[in-house]
């Protein structure tokens, strides 16, 4: 079990990180963490470095300028805190090969925010994108959407 002290200084952290990325508060935002780490599970994407990490939030807000969470659980582990929150947002960019929607998301996502004593090093991002993508294409089926996604990956190749 970590010590109490520990604990409030760590969600400290986790609940100013959140509320600074609502915000777009990114020099507070990067301030949380000596060596900003991004682990985005569903995409396979690493961002690792301030300058790595300023893109993502850049190329992210640009798709979704309203982008938020609302925070539902945190729990604390040895090493971290995992928090469960809502994301939301519209989308008024493109999304990779999907071109901007008008619409707005809402998923259920789980965040690891990994710690080395009180210091944050990495936040792991668990999502479901398939949910994400159906509703910004306009609440079709898993099969509707994936299908949609693969024939806009393939007219951007083209």
């Amino acid at each position: 079990m970590t010590d109490p002290a520990l604990r409030a200084r760590r969600e400290k952290i986790v609940r100013e990180h959140m509320a600074d990325e609502i915000d777009h508060a990114w020099d507070k935002v990067l301030a949380t963490f000596p060596h900003p780490h991004y682990e985005i599970i569903a995409t396979g994407a690493v961002h690792d470095g301030r300058p790595d990490v300023e893109r993502y939030y850049t190329t992210s807000r640009q798709t979704f300028p309203d982008q938020r969470n609302t925070l539902l659980s945190l729990r604390h582990v040895d090493d971290g805190i995992v928090v469960e929150f809502i994301l939301e947002g519209t989308q008024t960019g493109p999304l990779g090969p999907l071109p901007a929607t008008g619409r707005p998301f809402s998923c259920q996502m789980t965040a690891f925010f990994l710690f080395d004593g009180e210091t944050l090093v990495c936040e792991r991002i668990y999502s479901d994108t398939l949910t994400i993508v159906r509703q910004l294409l306009g609440d079709m089926t898993a099969m509707e959407a994936l299908s949609a996604l693969v024939a806009a990956a393939g007219a951007k190749a083209a």
